[in-house]
């Protein structure tokens, strides 16, 4: 055996995206390059690792071991270097931190500082919907995750960081009276919806059981970025996080209609699995959080509370 730990960290990605277009775009190689490794790597071992079936890569079972004894061996070799940066008075290391699609207005705020005093961190942010994040949380693939509604089956500890606060809006050329209406409103508008698997998605479709109102559905759209034009270009209304259309009210694209029940209240919170072994770098991180996270809203979000 002579595999170096490129080829592991090649090899790892490739389990992790199932393509190879996927983990050179990540690793920030080319595809002949990754293709290269992969086999090199392959010729290591006398079972395969890999097997493609039409156009798509699939992991064999002993792919699937050799991938977590990878992960476990690259890990090893980040407290090696920690270590050895501890002693120096350094911190490095890597940084995986999974958010929630509106949660791209928050999460930033929150780390800018720490990278600033860390800059030998590696961070790797990932922006999705909550039902990816929660998966990735799951399967131990990332540190931490920024959700505004928590996952109910898994065992987690957290850390509050800021209210989440959602409105009813509607375009510029919307037709409602500004005028205070009841939920009862929300039977005869047309409303666009996120994704299934979204965090604004169950937050509407809780509120609206709640308070038994039919669902009058629009469109069902896979960004908070396309709802928010789709509602801008008068196609229809929906209940969207004040965080992330600051803008748009300023300049009047969007208007906040006055419901009752409304705003709807959650709180963004980092959260990770209860018993996680945290690398020195996602520890450093945590406590960060835990010493300046009330001076990062004061700071960055100051606007907040006027709505």
């Amino acid at each position: 055996m002579n595999y170096t730990l490129h080829q592991l960290k090649i090899f790892l990605e490739i389990t992790r995206t199932r393509s190879i277009t996927k983990a050179s775009a990540e690793l920030h190689l080319s595809q002949p390059a990754v293709s290269m490794q992969l086999k090199n790597f392959q010729e290591q071992f006398d079972f395969p690792l890999t097997e493609v079936i039409g156009r798509k890569i699939y992991i064999t079972d002993f792919g699937k071991e050799i991938a977590i004894a990878a992960e476990n061996i690259l890990k090893e070799t980040e407290t090696i270097s920690a270590k050895n940066a501890a002693y120096k008075g350094e911190l490095i290391g890597r940084l995986t931190v999974a958010v929630v699609s509106t949660g791209k207005y928050v999460m930033p705020h929150f780390l800018s500082g720490f990278m600033r005093d860390h800059p030998s961190v590696t961070l790797s942010l990932d922006v999705t919907n909550k039902a990816a994040v929660i998966e990735n949380l799951e399967k131990n693939e990332i540190d931490f995750a920024l959700v505004s509604v928590l996952p109910e089956h898994l065992k987690i500890e957290s850390i509050q960081l800021m209210e989440n606060k959602l409105f009813l809006v509607g375009g510029r050329e919307q037709t409602l009276e500004n005028r205070h209406h009841s939920r009862d409103i929300l039977k005869e508008i047309p409303l666009i919806y996120r994704e299934a698997g979204s965090g604004t998605r169950h937050v509407m479709e809780s509120f609206m059981k709640q308070y038994n109102l039919p669902v009058l559905k629009k469109m069902e759209l896979t960004s908070n970025e396309a709802v928010k034009q789709a509602v801008i270009a008068g196609l229809g209304y929906s209940i969207m996080p004040i965080i992330g259309i600051k803008n748009e009210l300023k300049n009047g694209d969007l208007e906040i209609i006055p419901v009752g029940g409304f705003p709807i209240r959650s709180n963004w919170q980092i959260i990770w699995m209860k018993g996680k072994k945290f690398s020195p770098a996602a520890a450093s991180y945590l406590e960060y959080l835990k010493k300046e996270r009330l001076k990062i809203i004061k700071d960055k979000f100051d606007w907040y509370d006027q709505y």
